[in-house]
């Protein structure tokens, strides 16, 4: 074990830091680090080299080639840079490269060097042109701060929806600042500036002047700030050799250390573990790197090459041409299992494991005395703990099996920590490899999450390796495997070197019906690539016609898509597809398309009768429909006309068509409606009232209604409504004017083709019994039963159902004998069924 802590460096009493390599670098750089602009993304991202012409005026007509690695060193990309001149570069969180030009443009590329985007900061940077740049992330994203050639600040928290603020101007300033930061203070991006031993911190409003608390006399200049990575400490380096250290709300001073040194540093960062109270700031010239924190020495170590650091949230990773290597304080856990002569109950558990291996009786010493403190619970989380923080797998199995040794004598110990930690480390193995150049620790890896990191997998094209985890961790399909697919399949369709036959049968063969992947987002991208047809055969394997025929129409492939839209069935879907259409070709086309598809012409002429009826008009002329083309006139001409002679007109034009369509009955009916059109016009005219627009029977009973008899049978006759329809007419509007005396006049007229019964029944409903009995006395004997029932004549109804001898005049009679007074009738009808049955 105290080889083990070779590497480890106390600062102070509380704190151990270690340095140990992640790769050896062989990206084989054609240029040194210090002539290159640098960007390195945290989180064990790739790191970004920009060789810079610009400061060397002999070489500014060289262009420069932008180069893109791996945090192992391994080429992603290279491009020849043919824009402007590059001030800085800087990554944002999704992982895209932003390259701030001279003018203010960034241009955005992707991991492989593909161009993304590009955007402007606007017209006072691009007047004044950038001196330097920042790029700094918060929680609503990636953001941008620009110091300008006026000496004035322009900031934008989240390039991904830039919106511009322009920072107060800070009085006096005639230079650049010696150096500045960006701070986020309550969700706000605030600029931090120092200008001789000035601060001033600028927000959206004001400029404000600060001071540092505790800070030692005679600075004259600041020569460097550092922010943590939680933008929660700050740093700052001046000209005496002193870093103050404190909070970022520049309220509290943690710390003030003297490292006795004046020149200033390269860089500066902090070097800190999350939960750790231990606070410590990473400082760089060129050829010494050095640590300090609340304690009076410093670690100290040499630089043999040209180094550059990256800011972590547990540490600092330190590239240079040769290696890689990551430098953060020792973990807890680590340091009670490790540090020397150390009796904690990890360390105590590490060596009974060891001495067990060994079949050595010190195993059950060791054990033993755990167990009587009480601490083996303790010791096996200690050394599960600690197994995350190691980056050689030998530490981690050797950790792990002693967790799984501890575990034995525990009769209830959860084992979802010990199986969990095996599995995210057997993850974090995989992405660490050279081939994949992913450096993640545990903590970065939690902070990070597991979706974050299958998307940075996918973004480097691992797709094989994503699945693998996704399997290996089980995640929900839709979340895991389908997701990666999806993307695979995306990034299929932009391999213009395979023909769009091949591309659409190796994306089917491998997705399938794999739930929760879009054939149409797929087809979406490959049409955004340049590739319709292959769009268009990707399409085919998307089951949703939802999902297919927007695209298709965005693909100007219209009649494709009324196709896709009938076949789905979704009336919706159609009417979409037939609007799309109109307004994409002319009439005659049009039309032409829709003779094509029935479905869509029946549906069309549906929506045209309710919103454009001249169309449907059209539509009938064109397919020489003269039945529908009649019965839309026959409409027209209560829809849109309100002068007779207009309808009148209108109902010639049906008629006219009904007679082509050979349809006579429609025809004829239609004139006689232009007849009584005229009838009802001249009758208003004549009689004054209301007779337009109501029907042959309704003209006849208010004609009745008017005492106009003779004209209501003369219209009958016209119109030759049948004689029972017309008695029928006058018999009810005459009991409705309760003109009883010319209702038997009427009744009296000639003999009743509909009987006389009918009077009986109306003059009840009109509860006028006594008219009533006079025309039961006329009802014929068939109907006699029932008409005496109805004016409640019961004994003489059950006399005359007796004289019939017909028994279901007699069940009838017998219904109706209800009361006690009925009860002889009753009697009489029993007494004469039962002779009825003797004979």
């Amino acid at each position: 074990m105290d080889c083990y802590t070779a590497n480890w460096n106390p600062l102070g009493d509380s704190a151990f830091y270690r340095k140990y390599e992640l790769y050896s670098m062989d990206w084989d750089l054609k240029e040194e680090l210090r002539d290159c602009l640098v960007a390195a993304a945290p989180y064990g991202g790739p790191i970004a080299l920009l060789r810079n012409p610009w400061r060397k005026e002999k070489a500014a007509s060289i262009r420069p080639v932008l180069e893109i690695y791996s945090a192992s060193g391994l080429p992603l990309a290279s491009l020849l840079w043919k824009s402007g001149p590059v001030v800085s570069l800087g990554w944002s969180a999704e992982e895209e490269l932003l390259c701030v030009q001279e003018d203010g443009v960034v241009l955005v590329y992707g991991l492989h060097g593909d161009f993304r985007r590009h955007f402007s900061m606007g017209n006072e940077v691009l007047q004044n042109r950038v001196l330097d740049a920042r790029i700094f992330h918060t929680e609503f994203g990636s953001g941008l701060a620009i110091l300008t050639g006026a000496h004035r600040f322009t900031l934008s928290a989240n390039v991904g929806d830039l919106k511009l603020r322009r920072m107060p101007e800070v009085p006096g300033l005639q230079s650049a600042p010696s150096c500045w930061t960006t701070l986020c203070q309550d969700r706000v991006a605030h600029i931090l500036l120092a200008v001789g031993p000035d601060l001033y911190l600028l927000d959206h409003a004001a400029c404000s002047a600060v001071t540092l608390p505790g800070l030692a006399p005679g600075v004259s200049s600041f020569l460097q700030m550092a922010i943590s990575f939680t933008y929660r400490h700050l740093a700052l380096f001046t000209d005496t050799g002193y870093i103050w250290m404190g909070t970022a709300s520049l309220k509290e001073k943690l710390c003030e250390f003297n490292c006795n040194i004046r020149a200033p540093p390269k860089q500066m960062v902090w070097c800190s573990r999350p939960r750790s109270k231990e606070r410590a700031v990473v400082v760089a010239w060129e050829r010494r790197l050095m640590v300090v924190g609340d304690a009076p020495e410093s670690i100290q170590f040499v630089l043999d090459e040209d180094s550059y650091l990256v800011p972590e949230l547990d540490g600092v990773r330190i590239f240079s041409r040769s290696t890689h290597e990551f430098l953060h304080e020792v973990p807890v856990a680590s340091e009670e299992i490790f540090k020397i002569a150390s009796m904690a109950p990890g360390a105590l558990l590490l060596e009974a494991q060891k001495e067990y291996e060994k079949e050595s009786q010190k195993a059950d010493e060791y054990l033993r005395e755990i167990q009587e403190l009480g601490q083996l619970t303790q010791a096996v989380q200690q050394c599960i703990e600690a197994a995350g923080h190691e980056h050689r797998p030998d530490m981690q199995k050797s950790l792990l099996r002693a967790a799984s040794f501890g575990k034995c004598f525990l009769d209830k110990f959860p084992p979802d920590s010990f199986v969990r930690m095996c599995q995210d480390l057997r993850v974090l193995n995989a992405i660490r490899d050279y081939h994949i150049g992913i450096p993640l620790t545990y903590s970065q890896y939690k902070q990070l999450t597991i979706q974050v990191l299958l998307d940075r997998l996918v973004l480097r094209r691992l797709y094989p390796l994503a699945i693998q985890i996704c399997e290996y961790l089980r995640l929900p399909e839709v979340q895991g495997v389908s997701r990666i697919l999806a993307h695979w399949a995306c990034y299929k369709v932009q391999q213009k070197d395979v023909s769009d036959e091949d591309v659409a049968r190796a994306i089917n063969q491998k997705l399938g019906d794999t739930p929760g992947v879009s054939y149409s987002d797929i087809a979406a991208r490959a049409y955004g690539c340049g590739r319709t047809e292959l769009a268009i055969k990707l399409l085919e394997y998307e089951p949703r016609s939802g999902e297919q025929v927007p695209l298709l129409l965005k693909m100007k492939r219209s009649k494709l898509a009324l196709s896709k839209a009938i076949e789905s069935g979704d009336t919706d879907l159609v009417f979409t597809v037939l609007l799309h259409l109109k307004n994409e070709l002319n009439r005659g086309d049009f039309f032409m398309t829709l003779r094509n598809q029935p479905m869509a012409l029946s549906l069309y002429r549906q929506f045209c009768k309710h919103q454009e009826l001249e169309t449907l008009k059209d539509l009938y002329n064109q397919d020489d429909n003269h039945q529908e083309l009649g019965s839309f006139h026959i409409r027209a001409s209560y829809a849109a006309e309100e002068r007779i002679e207009g309808r009148v007109a209108a109902l010639q034009t049906a008629a006219d068509a009904f007679y082509k369509a050979k349809n006579e009955f429609a025809a004829k009916a239609t004139e006689d409606q232009m007849r009584l059109l005229r009838l009802q016009r001249r009758l208003e005219d004549e009689l004054g009232g209301h007779f337009v627009d109501l029907s042959l029977h309704d003209t006849v009973t208010t004609l009745i209604l008017g005492g106009h008899s003779k004209r209501a049978e003369q219209l009958a006759r016209d119109f030759r409504i049948p004689d029972k329809r017309l008695w029928w007419l006058k018999l009810t509007a005459l009991a409705d004017l309760e003109d009883w005396e010319e209702l038997e006049k009427f009744s009296k007229s000639k003999k009743s083709p509909i009987g006389y019964l009918p009077f009986v029944e109306i003059c009840m409903k009109q509860h006028n019994k006594y008219e009533a009995k006079k025309y039961a006395s006329r009802v014929g004997p068939e109907q006699k039963v029932k008409a005496l029932l109805l004016v409640g004549d019961v004994a003489q109804a059950a006399d005359v159902a007796i004289e019939h001898r017909n028994e279901a005049e007699l069940s009838l009679v017998l219904s109706h004998c209800t009361g006690a007074t009925d009860g002889a009738t009753a009697d009489k009808i029993q007494r004469a069924r039962a002779q009825a049955q003797k004979k």
